[in-house]
């Protein structure tokens, strides 16, 4: 009699066989990179809580995406910090804001070997830090933070973002988004939301 673990070690007798039926593979290009980029800053300043990384500049940003992809990293996802914040966090959607860019720099190197992601949210743009606009009580006021999610993803498209990725938690926030780059003919950019954030050990990094 032969027992039924015995025929799953076959399946692992060698490195072909383990290939053929491995039910998940992980590639370097299934990988993507999280890039932040500042302004006001002269050199690449480190982020203690997540060793290896740091806030570019935009030359340093063309210099680490150039070794990314000789390493055969094909995608990036940047996240952005302004020299100035205000309530709204209108340099979100400004065309000449450290995003907007900076996705202008990567597009016109990289062209369509590289797929260029762009976070999307307000966190790191407003003087309050939440990641979206607040009500005169101190509430995120929803609807009005859905109109600025719009106007940041026809900016994102716009400056070359393959890309979309709204991380914050606003509902109706895809919707919102997917209608505003239809309208303003960018049909073929990608929403990707990643909002469901809150059981990762990254999100205090992320914020510093």
């Amino acid at each position: 009699m032969e027992f039924p673990a015995r025929r799953f070690r076959r399946l692992r007798r060698t490195q072909v066989i383990r290939d053929l039926v491995a039910e998940t593979s992980l590639d370097v290009r299934d990988l993507v990179a999280p890039l932040f980029v500042a302004e006001g800053i002269d050199a690449p300043r480190p982020i203690p809580s997540l060793p290896g990384h740091g806030q570019h500049t935009r030359e340093s940003l063309r210099l680490e995406v150039r070794r990314l992809a000789a390493l055969g990293v094909r995608s990036v996802l940047l996240f952005g910090l302004p020299r100035t914040k205000d309530a709204e966090g209108s340099s979100a959607w400004d065309p000449d804001g450290i995003v907007q860019v900076a996705l202008r720099d990567l597009r016109d190197e990289h062209g369509d070997e590289l797929c260029v992601m762009a976070d999307l949210c307000l966190d790191e743009y407003t003087d309050h830090g939440h990641c979206g606009v607040l009500a005169h009580d101190g509430s995120v006021d929803n609807d009005a933070t859905l109109e600025r999610y719009a106007r940041i993803a026809v900016a994102q498209a716009e400056a070359g973002a393959d890309v979309v990725a709204p991380s914050g938690m606003m509902d109706g926030q895809v919707a919102a988004i997917r209608t505003a780059l239809e309208q303003s003919g960018h049909r073929d950019t990608i929403v990707l939301a990643y909002a469901a954030k809150y059981a990762t050990a990254l999100y205090g990094p992320f914020r510093d």
